[in-house]
Parts: structure tokens; sequence; C-alpha cells
């Protein structure tokens, strides 16, 4: 394999190819030390790179390997992190300059990767508190899309999806509090899975965001996210939330190899075919329309899923008459002003963060609760097509990724109305809490990738990694590298 096969290969062919002594941690992440140097300016992907650190761990992963140790999943293998997660002794910026000391110890998630062996070889940029589905920042600069450079990656995860994207390194982690590991993925022409609440570590943020944020990883494929998410998997993610079952991920991935779309003990699709409803309608927005590239990601997608023997059946989301929902938006707000008042240096924020942040304040007393109390009759609301159906097929956004700069210069009104017509597809999931995914679905005439959104039940990522690795089988998307970044 050369040099740039590897590079691409994706976390799950790279651990493999460790495993077996067909390549050393220490030429792996060596080579991503090299394409990081050479190409990030290009990017703007990584804040900072661990390079002699992570030449360290990955002399200490082979001699590992040379020892007999074969228990660990990830060994050898070199992630980024988003720069939202802490790495001990380096500070955590979320993307801002209000930061205060280093981080004295890993969060979860990052001790759980590196326990399976993974290398942490830098952390990758976001937008101030991941406040927008895009990554330019007054303290960083702006992240850019390797696909077209002109464009925008997404957010708030858009550094790790750039990274990834351009074969800087194989996975790398993101985060989820309305969309953000969905639309870098989208952005892209990555495989990105938010899985359901409470399954994955938050900690030391417990209940980041009221419930809205979940953590994850942005992978190439389908394989590389099961991989990851069964490699963390060695307990219950935070106090009181369920402990994952064993190999859960990538059992789910072999009944999609063995022809089975599902299975879980929620009610997923055993060997039958699937039910799954299709919805277009646009959640309410004077600012939102669907581009025809998205549209016809949509209807292709539909027609693949006839041909690969499923159900489908138009059946549209009721997502009320505001768009953001008034419960989501009272979270966010509120989440801002709380997030804000925990940096050391707050005054150092954005002005449109420090705005809303103070529109978070202002709140009046109870808007929490009540948005928090309607929890279960929006889900309801929402979930009315699945009543019926396995699966929820829906855009990502409704439009590709945004040209840089969109909205620099622009209020916090303008913005804020602009980011919310983006995300109204991907955000309610994060407040009902249930799983949903972005799966690549070819490419537009400009060569900006496409994608679609599936959404599954309650605690069924089962149904979704296999009906995602039955459309990756079908329609390939690995291969495919952005010019340039050879």
């Amino acid at each position: 394999m050369d040099a740039t096969d590897l590079a691409y290969a994706g976390i799950a062919r790279q651990a493999e190819l460790i495993a077996g002594g067909e390549v050393s941690s220490r030429e792996l992440v060596d080579l991503c030390l090299e394409r990081i140097e050479r190409l990030n300016p290009k990017l703007n992907a990584f804040r900072v790179v661990f390079d002699e650190r992570a030449r360290m761990e990955a002399d200490q992963a082979d001699a590992r390997r040379g020892a007999g140790d074969g228990g660990r999943p990830l060994l050898g293998v070199p992630i980024a992190v988003k720069d939202e997660f802490d790495v001990a002794g380096e500070v955590t910026t979320f993307g801002t300059n209000a930061y205060g000391e280093p981080a004295r110890e890993d969060s979860e998630i990052v001790r759980r990767a590196r326990a399976a062996g993974a290398i942490v070889i830098g952390k990758t940029h976001m937008p101030e508190l991941g406040a927008f589905p895009w990554t330019e920042s007054p303290t960083w600069g702006v992240t850019r899309n390797p696909w077209r450079l002109e464009h925008s990656p997404g957010g708030s995860s858009g550094g790790s999806a750039a990274a990834v994207a351009a074969g800087l390194v194989g996975a790398a982690l993101a985060g989820d509090g309305g969309g953000s590991i969905r639309f870098p993925s989208a952005y892209c022409g990555l495989f990105g899975l938010k899985t359901q609440r409470g399954r994955v570590p938050l900690a030391p943020h417990l209940d980041a965001w009221h419930g809205l944020v979940v953590n994850g990883v942005l992978g190439r494929s389908v394989r590389d996210s099961a991989l990851f998410y069964d490699a963390i998997a060695d307990g219950p993610p935070d106090p009181g939330a369920p402990a994952v079952p064993p190999s859960a991920f990538m059992a789910a991935l072999g009944q999609a190899a063995n022809g089975v779309p599902g299975g879980s003990a929620n009610g997923g699709a055993g060997g039958r075919a699937l039910r799954i409803a299709v919805s277009s309608k646009l959640p309410p927005s004077t600012l939102t329309k669907m581009h025809p590239e998205n549209r016809a990601a949509l209807d292709e997608t539909v027609a693949l899923l006839r041909r690969l023997g499923h159900e489908v059946n138009e059946r549209e989301v009721n997502h009320g008459p505001l768009a953001p929902a008034p419960e989501f938006t009272a979270i966010y707000l509120r989440s801002l002003h709380e997030e804000a008042a925990t940096f050391a240096h707050p005054e150092r924020l954005e002005r449109r963060i420090r705005t809303l942040a103070r529109l978070g304040g202002m709140l009046p007393p109870g808007a929490l609760d009540w948005a928090l109390g309607r929890r279960a009759t929006y889900a309801a609301r929402l979930n009315e097509p699945l009543a019926d159906h396995d699966v929820l097929l829906t855009p990502v956004t409704p439009a590709p990724a945004p040209r840089i700069g969109a909205c620099e210069g622009r209020g916090w009104l303008w913005t804020t109305a602009v980011a919310a017509a983006m995300v109204s597809h991907a955000a309610c999931w994060n407040f009902t809490g249930q799983p949903a995914c972005s799966v690549p679905a070819g490419f537009a005439a400009d060569g900006l990738p496409r994608a679609v959104q599936l959404v599954g039940r309650p605690d069924d990522e089962a149904t979704l990694i296999a009906l995602a690795a039955q459309i990756e089988a079908e329609r390939p998307w690995v291969d495919r590298r952005p010019p340039g970044f050879e």
C-alpha cells in the first residue's frame, strides 16, 4: 500500500495493517505528521499538533504489538481531537481566546480512546462554543473544506472533518449538540453517526447543554465509526447511563454484510426488508430553500433503497409552526449563557456570542424547565413516522456547504437566523435524543459532497449502522479524495 492509500485507509484498515505487522504505528504517525505539516496550511484544521509525543507513543505501541499485546482494537492508530475535549497538559479553547489553565486530565472519551490504543496526534478547530454550523472564529481564523477551499467544512466539528476528509488522520473526535457531527460529515463526504443520548461518555461535562450534546467520532466509513464506538464501550458512559452491549456496532455491521438490515432489541428489522419513511418537508423558515442537488441526493437514495428491496413511503415530519423549535432555542441560549460563564476570560468571547449568552441569561425563570418538560411531547410528534417505519430518511441540510465568510460582519440576529435555517433537519433529533447519521450521497456538479440523513428509533443505532453499510456497499464513497490532497 502506498503512502497516500494508507493515509486515506481509515482507522479500521489502519488498525488491521498495524496488527498484522504490515505497517508500524511509527510509520503511520510519521506519515500523518508529514501530511499535516504539508497540507494543513491550506485548511487550518489543526490548532495544535503533538508531534514528539505522538512519535513516542507510536514507538510504545509498536513495542506492545511486538510483545504480543493484541487486546487493543485501535493500537497505534493516530486520531485527532476536537478542541472541546480535554487533553491533559493542553488548554481546551472551545474555539475561543477565553480559556484558562491547561487541563489536568483527559476527557473520558479521550481516555477511553487511549485505552483502546489510539494515539492523539493533535487538536482540531471549532467555532466559538460550537455555536454555529461553520468553523470560523476571530481567534483561530477560518477552517476550509478540502473539496472546495472557498467553502466551509461545516461546524462545529469542522476542523475534525477537514482533517479526516483530507487524509491528515483516519478519524477524529467530534461532538454534536445540534448537528455538529452530521453537518461536517455531509459537507466533507464522511460518515457521521450521532448516537443515542447517554451512549457515549460526556465527562467531565455531564449533561452538556442539558442533554443536547452527544460526543462521538467522524470517520471515513461506516466500519470506522462502528469500530470506534465499540472500542470505547468499556462500561457505563457516565454515572447513571446504561452500559453499551459488547460489540454492538460491529455486530450490526456484520448483519449488513450478511444481508440482514438491522436486528436490534428495540424492534430492528431482523432478516426482513425495512420500512423506511422519507420526509422532504422543510421546517418552517423564511431563509430555507431546498437546493436541487440536495433534493436529487434524497431522490437518488430513495431509488437505491427500493432497489435494495426496502419499502419506502412518503411520511412528512411535523416540525411545528416554528424552526428551530422554541424548546430547542431556549436550551441553546441558556446553555450558551451557562458555558460562557465558565471561562476564565468571558470578555474575550466574540461580540455575537456574548450577545447570545446575555440573551440566555435574560430568559424568564422556568423557561429551561418548560423546554425540558416539553421533550416527551415534542419527541412523540416528530416520531410519528417511526411508529410504523423502521427508519426515517431526510436531508441533513437543505443546501450544500456554505461559502467561507457568509456571515462575516453580520450581527447576532442575522447570523443566528442563517444558522437556524441550516440546522433544522438535524437539531430536532438532539432534542429528542435518538440516533441519527449522515450518509454520503455522491457529489454535486460543483464537486461538493452531498448527503442524506437516516434517523432511527430510540436506542436503535444497529439498524442505522446496517442500513448505512448497505448503502455504502452499493454506492461506495471512501475511495473518493479531494483534489490537491494526494
